[in-house]
């Protein structure tokens, strides 16, 4: 990693063509950097009124700023289609935290409380207290 590196902790879900999504968003995001995705996890829409998310986390490590790397992911929400509000989601990436190592990551105020689909995939990259759940369900794992 540079010195001017910054890691971007980056939350990924889709319930609309989810595969096509998924590879769309996987190839933008490591134009930007050296990425690290978990696995794909198939869990429950949260409030139950929508198809079944496909969720997965990533680690970015990029020279970018966070402005920029959000404005970018929102960019790319707008390129998969995606209608607010909707229970249909094409795509919706969110930065959950930013720092210069994993020991020294802030995380996003406008994200938390963490759900649980952000923090079972994000945890697999990045083992901290904050993203641990006490009962971890086997969702399904997606293989793309």
């Amino acid at each position: 990693m540079n010195a001017t590196d910054m890691i971007f902790a980056l939350a990924l879900a889709s319930n609309k063509q989810q595969q096509q999504n998924f590879s769309f968003a996987y190839a933008q995001l490591a134009g930007l950097g050296r990425v690290e995705f978990s696995p794909i996890y198939q869990i429950p829409c949260r409030d139950g009124v929508g198809a079944d998310y496909w969720n997965s986390a990533c680690l970015l490590h990029s020279q970018h700023s966070v402005a920029a790397i959000i404005a970018y992911l929102k960019k790319l929400e707008q390129q998969s289609g995606r209608v607010r509000p909707s229970h249909q989601i094409s795509l919706d990436i969110d930065v959950i935290a930013w720092g210069v190592s994993l020991v020294d990551m802030q995380f996003n105020p406008k994200k938390l409380p963490l759900a649980l689909d952000v923090k079972i995939p994000l945890y697999d990259l990045w083992q901290t207290a904050e993203l641990q759940v006490e009962q971890k369900i086997d969702y399904p794992v997606i293989t793309m």
